[in-house]
């Protein structure tokens, strides 16, 4: 019994020193974090959460971030209407740029001093969920006809209205509103009312030091039972002022007309965007005046690559022992390429190695589409390999010591503290910073960096900073933002930075200068082999599947890049006299085509043929029938382009790609969208195929070639064909193949009635949208209209 109480005290003491131990392990390892997080955090965090209510009302505690009620949704479409006072005002291209980088759809339109309006609604909806004014004087300045239509609006759609305060304005003279400014002022510190319900992303705190960018802000002196007052800042002193300001007193910097008076909601800035706390309260107005409809998520994805981990000096890189040691994972499938060579622009050969050596699924890149401007960065998907945009961070492989950061530690210090770096994170979901492991000594850059960079975050905003493993991050990046999905190629050579990145093997040379985009049964084959002739003019090589047709730019070869497109054209002997050109007869009522070549070629010349859309319907039905179309040689011409919603599927996708084509006008207005039009050339069918030599003269004075060919002399008709083909030595002749002038029964009375009256309305705004280009009206059109009155 002795001996195993003894064992039990044993254990008692043994017990009793493991905890002593375990407690002491703790406060070491306490104190050491919290000594390592202050080395790291040199910055104080910019923000103490202090009272910074209203100075005449009770104080209460912080409203709670799930506590704020925005007004009910707006009915209208959730965009964004943007009066400026000019193209280049710098307040109007802040402002679009933060619309833009927080994904928000916009339109902007300079202010109407005089005069009307833009259009609100469309078929009895509302245009837009919110108005911005870059100076709120413009709006509150209006005639009284315009503004009454404008409030009106606005109280109807439940749409509020976001405006700025110029400098050197005093007041708003007439207006009737309940609030004065006063202007050309600086201030100091700043603080956000915990009590405004506009707070969403941004959280209430205190400006500990520092004062606001300027010496021109406008405060507003309100009725407080009508508005409330969301920024503060104290008023500095100047000389020559008079009165002078209360010493330490709060003025409204913000205000949030609480649409009392009449039904509409508004929120005043007393400066630009160039203060960062204004930026914030500015995307929180924005979401509330929207209803949350135009609205941020909270959630922030934050990934950082440290590079660079196996090279440097001896003694400083890693090995393979040091990264068994420390558990480093290595196969999380995610590899970024040294200066970004080979991910965009892409490189075939580097996406398959990948894939096959190292089973790589995410990558990253700062290049795609540009670098700059950072925020229209995106990312896409090339052979299932997910290509992340990437932020910057200004740690460079050579940023090693604090001090010797580029423009100083103040200028890193002003980007994490509502700077670049900053709203960086605020505005991109997913952010991925690439830093190098020379950041992580020394000076501890890299930590101190972002660690600061988390605090000040917290401080100021109510976002959730957390990460993902790569893979996780990408699918969770295309599932916000599937449209990014499939890649919009753009020519290396327009950027110099994608030409340095980009082999030097390749060559923009080979991409096309103009485009036949049909349609279909036009006459694009006959104006192929006319253009071919030319001396001047190289086609691509025949497409295997598709014969002279490659079909890139509307079908899934799209995806096989732009090294495979280019394969298809030859080197051209002279860079400025030689015209590669492309003929794809689908493109033309393609939805994808039009912004998919604007990309690559943008300053590519785009040529159509249109014939009458009832005889390229019925041309089309029958070259389906010649090709032994099961529906085709089923049904009359006359079922399928009368077959109603509850034909079979197959009829109805006949029906489609005999009618959908011949809606010209809506075809060419979505190229319009793309291309300037000047860049397009619009044949007459009918004309092309009667007198072809004139046609040819007025396609190489479009193109601009050089060398003039003369086709006059280089055409013959052939009555047994029915059309003209190229005369060759002794009297020979070249024509289209047998498949071309195929001799079939001509349409049917009932069918051309039934088409005639389908095609009105298209072929009315054709004839309207020829007018607007100043272009003739085909001899076809014009007897459609005359059948139409």
């Amino acid at each position: 019994m002795s001996s195993a109480r003894g064992l039990r005290r044993h254990l008692q003491r043994t017990v009793a020193l493991l905890a002593a131990l375990c407690a002491a392990s703790v406060l070491l390892s306490a104190y050491y974090l919290c000594a390592g997080r202050r080395r790291d955090s040199g910055l104080a965090g910019g923000a103490a959460h202090g009272a910074c209510g209203d100075p005449q009302l009770p104080s209460r505690a912080p409203r709670a971030a799930g506590s704020r009620r925005p007004p009910r949704a707006s009915g209208a479409a959730p965009t964004v209407l943007l009066f400026v006072e000019s193209q280049y005002s710098a307040l109007g291209q802040d402002i679009a740029a933060l619309l833009e980088a927080s994904g928000f759809q916009y339109r902007t339109e300079l202010a109407p001093g005089k005069g009307d309006l833009p259009a609100l609604t469309e078929k009895a909806r509302g245009k837009y969920s919110l108005i911005i004014y870059e100076n709120i004087l413009k709006y509150l300045r209006l005639d009284s006809w315009n503004r009454g239509l404008l409030d009106k609006y606005c109280a109807e759609y439940r749409v509020g209205v976001i405006g700025f305060h110029r400098a050197g304005d005093r007041g708003a003279p007439g207006a009737g509103l309940p609030w004065a400014a006063r202007g050309n002022l600086a201030v100091t510190g700043g603080c956000v009312n915990p009590e405004s319900p506009l707070l969403r992303v941004t959280r209430s705190a205190r400006l500990q030091t520092g004062a606001p960018p300027g010496a021109d802000w406008t405060v507003f002196q309100v009725n407080r039972s009508a508005h409330q007052p969301v920024v503060f800042a104290s008023v500095q002193a100047r000389e020559g002022r008079s009165p002078p300001p209360p010493a330490g007193a709060l003025h409204a910097t913000v205000i949030h007309d609480l649409g009392l008076r009449d039904g509409v909601q508004r929120v005043l800035f007393g400066s630009g965007l160039d203060f960062w706390l204004h930026k914030l309260i500015f995307l929180d107005a924005v979401s509330f005046l929207s209803g949350d409809r135009l609205a941020l998520s909270l959630d922030r994805y934050v990934l950082v690559d440290i590079d660079d981990i196996f090279v440097g000096k001896e003694g400083t890189r890693m090995n393979a022992q040091d990264v068994k040691a420390r558990g480093i994972p290595t196969d999380l499938g995610y590899a970024v390429a040294p200066h970004h060579s080979g991910v965009y622009p892409v490189h075939g050969q580097l996406y398959e190695a990948w894939k096959k050596v190292w089973g790589i699924r995410v990558t990253s890149t700062e290049e795609y589409p540009h670098l700059k401007p950072a925020r229209r960065r995106r990312g896409f998907i090339h052979r299932n390999i997910m290509v992340l945009p990437r932020q910057t961070c200004g740690l460079f492989t050579h940023t090693i010591f604090h001090k010797e950061y580029p423009g100083g530690p103040k200028e890193l210090d002003k980007s994490i503290q509502g700077g670049e770096l900053f709203f960086t994170v605020v505005l991109n979901p997913i952010s991925i910073f690439m830093t190098h492991l020379s950041n992580y000594g020394n000076d501890r850059l890299g930590s101190y960096t972002f660690v600061n960079l988390a605090n000040f975050v917290q401080s100021w905003t109510h976002l959730k900073l957390q990460t993902l493993p790569p893979a996780q991050l990408a699918h969770k990046y295309f599932e916000l933002f599937p449209e990014q999905r499939d890649p919009l190629w753009q020519n290396p050579c327009d950027d110099k930075r994608h030409r340095d990145i980009w082999s030097k093997e390749k060559t923009c040379e080979r991409l096309p200068k103009f485009l036949v985009i049909g349609p279909q049964k036009t006459g694009t084959t006959a104006l192929y082999l006319f253009l071919v002739m030319h001396p001047s003019i190289l086609s691509n090589t025949p497409s295997p599947k598709t014969l002279e047709e490659v079909q890139f730019f509307n079908r899934n070869n799209y995806h096989r890049g732009i090294d495979w497109y280019m394969d298809f054209f030859p080197v051209p002997s002279n860079v400025t006299t030689d015209f590669l050109f492309e003929k794809s007869a689908t493109y033309f009522h393609s939805e994808e085509a039009p912004r998919r070549a604007a990309s690559l070629l943008p300053k590519a010349k785009i040529i159509t043929i249109l014939i009458d859309p009832s005889d390229r319907a019925y041309s089309w039905y029958q070259h389906q029938r010649s090709h032994e179309d099961p529906v085709a040689l089923k049904f009359s011409f006359y079922q399928v382009i009368s077959a109603g919603p509850q034909a079979p599927a197959e009829l109805r996708a006949l029906q489609r790609r005999c009618l959908v084509p011949g809606w010209y006008a809506s075809h060419i207005e979505r190229w319009l969208l793309y291309f300037p039009p000047f860049q397009l050339l619009i044949i007459d069918g009918q004309q092309l195929r009667t007198d072809p030599a004139t046609v040819m003269d007025e396609v190489q004075k479009f193109l601009g070639v050089s060398r003039h060919y003369n086709y006059s002399e280089a055409l013959t008709f052939d009555s047994h064909k029915g059309f003209w083909c190229q005369l060759l030595e002794e009297g020979k002749t070249k024509c289209l193949g047998k498949s071309k002038g195929r001799k079939y029964p001509p349409m049917g009375p009932d069918s051309r009635a039934f088409l005639s009256t389908y095609y009105r309305e298209h072929n009315a705004e054709l004839s309207q949208l020829l007018h607007r280009l100043g272009q003739p009206l085909p001899a076809w059109l014009r007897q459609e209209l005359q059948k139409a009155r």
